[in-house]
Parts: structure tokens; C-alpha cells; sequence
């Protein structure tokens, strides 16, 4: 039987059925039975990331991660992943609760811009004002030779953010992230990491003079990677 990925979704819902399809599209098939099978638990009532780390309300998101991925895990998943970067700070809940193998956003992100960025480059960060907050990216950074620039109107960003979860991507939120770009690159960054599943809805319209990695597609990669030695075997 083909490996399947469990997916921790709904953080938000948008984003999770951008990852699908581009797991969806990322795959050369001839047939329904060539695609990677995907177990997805799409649960938008995750307590929210950014009142637990930014406001200090509500409830801690990490226990309901963790019984998403035994739940998961207990259907069946040979692997799991998570479209949402915030929701990374609380990935030790998730790696404690089960024996898969959780294939780290955050982690896979940060090697992939080394590949594009300097040693010791810096990376500007698009993604929640939260990641900053709890040095979310730090770590991962660090251990590949580079350091994050974050933006100064933090504030415009996570509206952005709130905005295209509310109602979609649209121009004027494109136009928010663009001249956030643009004043990131005027600062010198070497690189920048589309490091919000929101924004990678609209990542595609963005441009640069540096590279811009998204860490859904990194995710999306790392997916393709693991599956790929079922990929060239016939289905059981």
C-alpha cells in the first residue's frame, strides 16, 4: 500500500486545500491511483495561534494539535504535516503524541534557503508578527548559517493575514506584502520566505530581485520526496 500523508489542517481551512492541490499538481499521474494519498483532518476550531502567542487569550493550540495527529496517526498516516507556520512553535506537542514521522515546515524551509541565500544571508520573514514573537524561525535559521529580517509595519502584515482568512487574497493585501518586499529589499536581504500559509495564496503574484521561498512548497517537495519511492511501484 501506497505511504499516506496525514495532514493537521484547517489553520487555516483556505491554505490546507492550497497544499492539496498542489501535492495534487505535483505529481505526473496517468490515473486516480497515481496521486499520493492524503488523510486530512481539517479542523478550523483550533484554538487560535495568535491570541494563545500574541495576546495571551484563550486556549493553548498544542493538546488539540496532538490529538489531531493521533487521530491521524490511528487512521493510518506514515507520515504527518501541518500547512500552518505559526502553529510549528507547538510541533513538539504533535512529534510527543505520535511515531510517524512529522516532517517539520519550519526546518525544511530554512535548508532551502540556504540553497539560495549566502552564508550568514538575511532572510526577509513574511508571516505572522507571532513567529517573530516566539522566535520561531530562529533556531532553524541558525542551524543553516542565516538570520531573519521581519518587517516593521507588523501590524499592516498580520491584517493582511486576517484579511485573506476573512475574505480571500486581493489586491490590496498583494499590495501590502509587495511593499513590505520592497522595503525589505532596500534594507538587503538576501532571500525571502513566504512563511504564512495565507500568503502563499497570493505568493505567486509577488516579485523580487532576490529569491522568494515558500515554504508550502517546500512542504509540498518534501511530501513528493517521501512518497517517491512508492511512486515508482505499482499500486498494491
Amino acid at each position: 500500500m501506497r505511504p499516506r500523508i496525514g495532514i493537521l489542517g484547517g489553520m487555516g481551512p483556505a491554505a490546507t486545500i492550497l497544499l492539496q492541490q498542489r501535492i495534487l499538481d505535483a505529481v505526473p499521474v496517468k490515473g486516480d491511483s497515481d496521486h499520493i494519498p492524503l488523510l486530512i483532518d481539517m479542523n478550523p476550531q483550533v484554538p487560535s495561534r495568535i491570541d494563545y502567542l500574541i495576546h495571551h487569550e484563550g486556549r493553548n493550540p498544542g493538546p488539540v494539535l496532538a490529538e489531531m495527529a493521533k487521530g491521524l496517526e490511528a487512521r493510518g498516516a506514515d507520515a504527518l504535516v501541518m500547512p500552518c507556520n505559526t502553529a510549528h512553535h507547538f510541533a513538539s506537542y504533535i512529534e510527543d503524541a505520535t511515531s510517524v514521522p512529522f516532517l517539520n515546515m519550519v526546518e525544511l524551509s530554512a535548508a532551502e534557503l540556504a540553497k539560495h541565500a549566502p552564508k550568514r544571508g538575511r532572510v526577509g520573514v513574511l508571516a505572522s508578527p507571532a513567529t517573530e514573537t516566539v522566535g520561531l524561525f530562529h533556531s532553524a535559521f541558525q542551524a543553516a548559517g542565516l538570520t531573519a529580517s521581519y518587517p516593521e509595519n507588523s501590524a499592516q502584515m498580520l491584517h493582511a493575514i486576517e484579511d485573506i482568512k476573512a475574505n480571500g487574497p486581493s489586491e490590496q493585501n498583494i499590495s501590502v506584502v509587495q511593499a513590505t518586499m520592497e522595503n525589505l529589499c532596500r534594507d538587503g536581504v538576501d532571500a525571502f520566505l513566504v512563511g504564512c500559509s495565507e500568503f502563499s495564496l497570493v505568493a505567486r503574484e509577488l516579485t523580487s530581485s532576490v529569491p522568494i521561498i515558500d515554504a508550502l512548497d517546500v512542504l509540498t517537495d518534501a511530501i513528493r520526496q517521501f512518497h517517491r519511492p512508492a511512486l515508482n511501484k505499482t499500486p498494491s
